[in-house]
């Protein structure tokens, strides 16, 4: 949906008009649907976990190269709210010339009498706010209408560069699916298998172990988590073939597991610190696993393509920016006494992939009830979300193919999409259980792609038409603080830099092997 071509104009309270207002032609299709493209801001214990598990290697510089890349997610995030308020204008306005199309119409068929009646009832009812139009034309900025980053793409972006929209966001969900699909038979093999057989500690401290080690009689670890992924497909791999609706109470309840996991989990890390059993001493720098830190930290402050579903609902506005740099500096803060309870807590030779799993030991949790349940938290929260980023993904394939007016067969529709979405990340987690090179490659690629490149795009399309449509005198309100081009020059910049770092840095420890 975009604005018409033909001249409009800014209608006074006694029926004047301003003079045209020029409105940009239309640029690339506007067929696509509106979709939900991502769960990123659940921001689940895989994510996390893996982050504080790599971040033990960088305990000075870590916390600074956390906060810059806070800065940068945040200024990408205002990019997006303002391409919101952008896209509410545009169809705002939409909506009242299709309006004033109507009650054209209409009048174009009614006697005189029945004109001069209309219009003077109307002008009596509707001059108050076509008063408060006319002087408060930024309330067309007003974020009232949940416009997806799916529809802004479609508004803003040509018909390429909505196709590679969807191609980063499905690449992202796949590398999604990909570390769900491997962290749950990760946690579940590293919870029931030891060298020695069954344990009530699940993991044994100072003990490395590997795929090849025995876990249940003849079965070698890898045999098990081969066959706990074959579980999790069978039984979670089905929800991909429908729809996965109200969820509203499911989200609720691993929110809250989540929640008490993390604070379990930094509430035993300092406990053990002030008891002087704190076996970290991270050395002062050490940069061997740069590698995935941009990987990890863009996986760790995703959110941009939820801002829609959490921005829209806020009744007061105002301070908007305000309320999210203060919810980045939680987060920050939050991530940081996460990190550095575990970097300080356990060696860093010994810190598993999945942080929890370190507390499955007797030496660390001595109630065994507690080690279950965090050792087991990633297979609950993670197998609730893994259905819905499924579906999400399905959807994302549909509208990415979809043309105007066009239906897919049935066997299309029901079986080869989901096979196509279901398929590939469990190929990979049966290949691997790296989640750490899991984590940083995804948000390295498509992460970088979804929090730094799409949003700058926007921003920078957003404010071209919206100069086009509405001229130079109307300002968005909801604009963001970063209103020089040299902002969207430099995130880009930015978020080159990081893949080229990223890419060189992994073909150089791939030829070092």
């Amino acid at each position: 949906m975009r604005v018409g071509a033909r001249p409009t104009y800014f209608r006074h309270a006694d029926g004047s008009r301003q003079a045209p207002i020029p409105v940009p032609p239309p640029r690339g299709s506007q067929s696509a649907s509106v979709k939900k493209v991502g769960c990123g801001a659940d921001a689940s214990a895989v994510r996390a976990l893996v982050r504080d598990s790599w971040r033990r290697q960088q305990p000075t510089g870590g916390k600074r190269r956390l906060g810059s890349r806070l800065c940068w997610s945040f200024v990408t995030t205002t990019f997006v709210i303002e391409a919101m308020a952008a896209a509410n204008a545009q169809l705002r306005w939409k909506r009242m010339e299709n309006h004033k199309e109507e009650e054209d119409d209409d009048s174009s068929t009614a006697s005189d009498s029945d004109v001069l009646i209309r219009d003077n009832y109307e002008r009596a009812e509707k001059r108050p706010i076509l008063s408060v139009q006319r002087r408060g034309s930024p309330n067309l900025f007003e974020i009232t209408d949940r416009v997806e980053m799916g529809q802004m793409a479609s508004m803003f972006f040509s018909k390429v560069g909505v196709n590679l929209f969807y191609f980063c966001i499905i690449v992202y969900l796949y590398g999604d699916l990909a570390i769900y699909a491997a962290a749950v038979p990760f946690s579940l093999m590293q919870v029931t298998c030891s060298t020695t057989g069954n344990d009530s500690c699940g993991v044994e401290a100072d003990t490395k172990y590997n795929d090849t080690d025995r876990c249940w009689g003849p079965l070698r670890r890898v045999d098990a988590y081969h066959i706990y992924l074959a579980i999790f497909t069978l039984l979670l791999g089905p929800f991909t073939f429908f729809d996965v609706q109200k969820t509203k109470y499911l989200q609720i309840l691993t929110s809250l597991m989540r929640w008490i996991a993390f604070a379990v989990m930094i509430v035993l890390a300092l406990v053990r610190i002030g008891h002087g059993q704190g076996e970290g001493h991270p050395p002062l720098a050490d940069f061997s696993g740069v590698r995935n830190l941009f990987g990890v930290c863009v996986y760790s402050f995703m959110c941009q393509h939820s801002l829609p579903s959490l921005v829209t609902p806020v009744s007061s506005k105002r301070h908007l920016t305000r309320l999210v740099f203060l919810d980045y500096v939680l987060i920050l803060a939050f991530y940081g006494l996460l990190s550095f309870t575990a970097i300080f807590c356990f060696r860093g030779d010994s810190l598993m992939d999945m942080y929890t799993l370190n507390f499955a030991r007797c030496d660390v949790v001595g109630l065994a009830a507690v080690r279950f349940f965090l050792g087991l938290f990633p297979v609950f929260t993670i197998s609730t979300n893994f259905p819905i980023i499924a579906v999400t993904l399905r959807n994302n394939w549909k509208t990415l193919f979809h043309r105007e007016g066009g239906t897919y067969p049935w066997v299309v529709d029901r079986v080869v999409f989901p096979t196509i979405t279901l398929v590939p990340p469990v190929l990979v987690a049966f290949c691997t259980h790296d989640l750490e090179s899991l984590v940083g490659i995804t948000g390295a690629y498509a992460g970088t792609g979804i929090q730094y490149v799409i949003p700058a795009f926007l921003v920078y399309h957003c404010r071209r038409d919206t100069q086009l449509a509405f001229g130079c005198g109307v300002s968005n309100k909801h604009r963001s603080p970063f209103r020089h081009t040299f902002w969207v020059g430099f995130v880009l910049l930015w978020a080159f830099s990081c893949f080229i770092f990223v890419t060189a840095n992994i073909v150089l420890s791939e030829t070092q092997l």
